[in-house]
This record gives structure tokens, C-alpha cells and sequence, in this order.
């Protein structure tokens, strides 16, 4: 995705062998035996220097049958691996050019539009959006233009059973100017469209910058909320203790809402073998 570019450029330098010849793991480490109470996702971009049929079959072969932020031209290669898409991109226009300027209308509900049918023909259901860069209008007039813009493309995600689903994003460190930077704006902007096939994507990473509390929130949230991403605070890196955020307790709460979706992995690995790396997070996760 272009809103990931900056931040891919880490693992060109990055040789992707020693991560295949490492990927699988012995048979009483398979994902298989664990709790299963969370549906395991990863984001592709972070393994990207790995093609992507064969980054599927490494999933897959160590129990894991979902992925993240797949774009319309790998979806039947999905569907022929028997993968599941936690969310799909392919409509938008860009993180900075979303739904929150009517002069960005006529564009997304074309793509919108055109798009859903093809994401539900193959079987996938959770296809995402964003509001856009603020670029000086406020957050009422933001609330308004997202509002008529979504209530355009509701109606066909609903014939089609596929949920629109906007990402909450930091505008304090990656993404200045960002308008649906916190949970509130974005839960009001779901009442306000009114329908269930308008949802938030809760990137924990994302909200413990701009406004922590992130258990409470999901609990009083859980309704608008129809995926999750994490990500290690500070700097996006690993799950693990070497973080402020105390990812099984989150877990255990996303559990507890009754969430039956997937949780994807979107962190940025500083250990060499990024799979290790991957392999804790699914560990940490599991409970």
C-alpha cells in the first residue's frame, strides 16, 4: 500500500532466506495446539520481500489461514489457496485523500462501488477506508462530509454482506493531520451513518499514542470495532515486554467482547529473523 511505503523501505536490506529456511516450526510449537480464542492475522507488507504465494504456503503451513491488506489483483490466488482476507484494500484513494472532502466523493464511490461486488465474489468481507488529512476543515464539517460520502456506498456493502471499515490512525507521529485519529470520532461517525456495514479498524498501536486507555475502550467500543492491528509502544516494533502495552490482558478483553474476527500483526521487527519475531506475537496473543 502507498501509505506504507516509507516505512517498507526498512527491509529492502533484509534477505528473505534465512526467514523461509526458519519459518516452520516443530510439531509441539504448531499454532494448531494453542488456545485458538483469536484468529490470527498478518499484515503482507512487512514480508513482502517474500512473494506472496509462497509467504501464503509458509502461513499456512505453520496454522495460520488469514492475511491482511491483500489488493484486488491477489484475490483469486487467495481464494485459490483456500486463504482468508481479514480486511482487503483496493477502493481507497490514499490515507491523505479520503472520505472527509466532498471533492474526493465521485472517486471512492465509483471505486467503492465497483469493488465490493468483486470482494464479495470471492468470498471476503471486510474492505477498508480512511478519512483523510483534515487540511484545515474541522472536525464537525469532517463528521459531515465522511457521513454523506459512506451513506452512498452503505447500501451495496450491505446487499453484499461486506463492512466498510475506516482505520483509527495516530496524527501526533505517522500520520500528521490524520482526521479519524481518535475512537470517539470514529464511533460517531458510525452512528451517524447508521448502519452495521460501517465499522472502525482499532489499531492499538495507533490509539495507545493518542489517547491510551486502550482496555476500556474496546470494552465500551466493541460494537463499532470489526478488526484490530497491533504494534509494540514506543516505536511499532515487537509485542513483547520490551513495550508499555500489556498485549495478553488487551486480548483477553477483545476476547471477552465476544469479537469473532482476526487480530493482525502489524509490527516492524528489529530482530534479524523477522519470523521469530512473528512466531512470539502469535504466542503472546494466544489466550
Amino acid at each position: 500500500m502507498n501509505r506504507k511505503k516509507a516505512i517498507q523501505n526498512i527491509f529492502l536490506g533484509m534477505a528473505s532466506l534465512p526467514i523461509i529456511q526458519n519459518f516452520k516450526q516443530s510439531p509441539a510449537e504448531t499454532i494448531a495446539n494453542w488456545k485458538g480464542n483469536i484468529q490470527h492475522s498478518v499484515c503482507y507488507w512487512i514480508f513482502q520481500d517474500i512473494p506472496l504465494e509462497k509467504f501464503c504456503h509458509l502461513l499456512m503451513d505453520n496454522g495460520i489461514n488469514t492475511i491482511d491488506l491483500i489488493g484486488p489483483k491477489d484475490w483469486p490466488l487467495l481464494k485459490k489457496l483456500g486463504m482468508n482476507l481479514g480486511i482487503a484494500n483496493g477502493a481507497e484513494i490514499g490515507l491523505n485523500e479520503g472520505w472527509n472532502h466532498v471533492e474526493n466523493h465521485d472517486t471512492l464511490i465509483k471505486n467503492y462501488s465497483e469493488l465490493i461486488p468483486v470482494l464479495a465474489s470471492h468470498g471476503f468481507n471486510n474492505l477498508i477506508c480512511f478519512s483523510g488529512q483534515t487540511k484545515g476543515i474541522s472536525r464537525e464539517e469532517g463528521l459531515e462530509n465522511c457521513t454523506k460520502g459512506l451513506q452512498k456506498i452503505v447500501s451495496i456493502a450491505e446487499k453484499y454482506k461486506v463492512t466498510i471499515t475506516m482505520e483509527l490512525l495516530n496524527s501526533k507521529i505517522d500520520h500528521k493531520d490524520y482526521q479519524c485519529n481518535h475512537t470517539e470520532w470514529g464511533v460517531e461517525l458510525c452512528k451517524r451513518v447508521g448502519s452495521n456495514n460501517l465499522k472502525l479498524l482499532f489499531d492499538i498501536y495507533h490509539m495507545q499514542i493518542m489517547e491510551g486507555d486502550i482496555i476500556r475502550t474496546i470494552e465500551e467500543n466493541s460494537p463499532y470495532i470489526s478488526h484490530y492491528h497491533t504494534g509494540g509502544v514506543p516505536g511499532r516494533h515487537e509485542i513483547d515486554g520490551s513495550q508499555e502495552l500489556n498485549y495478553p490482558a488487551i486480548m483477553k478483553a477483545i476476547v471477552k467482547t465476544g469479537y469473532k474476527g482476526s487480530v493482525a500483526q502489524e509490527f516492524i521487527p528489529k530482530a534479524p529473523n523477522k519470523f521469530e519475531s512473528l512466531l512470539e506475537a502469535f504466542k503472546i496473543c494466544d489466550v
